[in-house]
C-alpha cells in the first residue's frame, strides 16, 4: 500500500491552511481545552480518551513548521515554556516516564506532543502507538476533563 502526503500539504507548510494557526488563542477547541498560555506556548489537555494526561505544547508565534526556524531567543522560551507544562503534568498524573514528541507529520506547525507513559501502558518501553485519524475518537468524560483542567491551570497559574 503506497501513501501519500495530503494534496494540500504545501498550503500546510506555508500556513494557509494551518488548523493551529487558524484556532490560535481558543480556550477550547476540538481536540481539548487550554491549560496554559504563555508568551511562547499555549498548552492543551486532549480530550481524547487516548491516554491520562496527553497533552500539547503548541507555538503560538507566526506561523513555524520546525524547531530550527526560532531565534535561539524564541527557541529558549519554547522549551522552557514546553517543560512548564511538562513540570505540570508530571506533579499532577505522576507518569512512570514522560514522552516529548515533535513531530508535525499531520498538522505542519511546530508543536510537542506531552505523552505521559504509565504501568499499564499499551506499549512498554516502544514509542506510543498514535493511531492515524480515521473518525473521531472516544472522549474523557466531561465532568472528569474539566476537574483536571482546574487542576493544571491551577498548577500552572
Amino acid at each position: 500500500m503506497t501513501h501519500h502526503w495530503p494534496e494540500n500539504w504545501a498550503a500546510l507548510v506555508s500556513g494557509e491552511e494551518c488548523d493551529f494557526c487558524q484556532g490560535m488563542g481558543q480556550d477550547r477547541n476540538p481536540y481539548g481545552a487550554r491549560i496554559f498560555e504563555g508568551r511562547y506556548v499555549d498548552g492543551y489537555l486532549q480530550s481524547a480518551k487516548m491516554q491520562t494526561g496527553y497533552s500539547l505544547a503548541i507555538w503560538k508565534g507566526r506561523h513555524v513548521v520546525e524547531p530550527t526556524e526560532l531565534t535561539d531567543e524564541e527557541a529558549a522560551g519554547y522549551w522552557l515554556e514546553t517543560l512548564r507544562v511538562a513540570r505540570a503534568i508530571i506533579a499532577v498524573y505522576q507518569p512512570l516516564k514522560l514522552n516529548y514528541e515533535t513531530l508535525g507529520n499531520t498538522s505542519p506547525h511546530l508543536h510537542t506532543h506531552l505523552l505521559p507513559r504509565y504501568v499499564e501502558d499499551p506499549r512498554p518501553g516502544q514509542p506510543f502507538p498514535f493511531l492515524a485519524s480515521d473518525g473521531p475518537k472516544p472522549q474523557i468524560p466531561e465532568q472528569r476533563f474539566l476537574a483536571e483542567v482546574r487542576t493544571l491551570r491551577e498548577r500552572l497559574a
